[in-house]
């Protein structure tokens, strides 16, 4: 719920206490004037001194509550943060000191922007699974790719 919104109704619901402090007041004005027992009551009975510290209290109560609804309500809301990606432009990767296996790997990659399923890279390659184990281990020790585990599945993904 925005802040403005709680404003309005912080609001709404100090006008409603307004409203309820009045009509309390004149009923408690009306038992006093019947029950006071004090000469000339309607003027100086001590009890209406007692009703007037009480609407006073609870209006100056409501009055809190009403600066808080206009604070809520005129505030300005939180700007919100855009954060962009940018992509950063990849470097050209140093393939010297590669074997005709390793580069094919690293082309796969590149092609595949980046990020391959293990499985899937064993059949373009057509080499067994211990093949491909180890030469994926050579490009890792070279820090050139990365395997993260995805459920049953290996992730080979090229680092930059």
């Amino acid at each position: 719920m925005e802040n403005r919104h709680v404003g309005f109704l912080i609001l709404g619901i100090a006008i409603i206490l307004i409203f309820i402090i009045f009509l309390f007041q004149n009923a408690l004005k009306e038992i006093v004037a019947s029950t006071c027992t004090a000469p000339n009551h309607s003027i100086s009975c001590p009890m209406n001194e007692g009703i007037n510290q009480q609407t006073w209290l609870s209006l100056g109560i409501v009055g809190i509550l009403v600066v808080l609804g206009l604070v809520l309500i005129f505030s300005k809301p939180k700007e919100k943060i855009i954060v962009k990606k940018i992509r950063q432009r990849k470097k050209k990767l140093d393939l010297s000191g590669l074997d005709k296996k390793e580069r094919r790997v690293i082309e796969i990659l590149e092609k595949e922007n980046g990020t391959i399923f293990q499985a899937e890279l064993l059949e373009r390659l057509d080499i067994g699974k211990v093949g491909l184990t180890r030469l994926l281990d050579k490009l890792e020790a070279k820090q050139l790719i990365e395997r993260k585990r995805r459920g049953m599945n290996n992730v080979v993904v090229l680092k930059n």
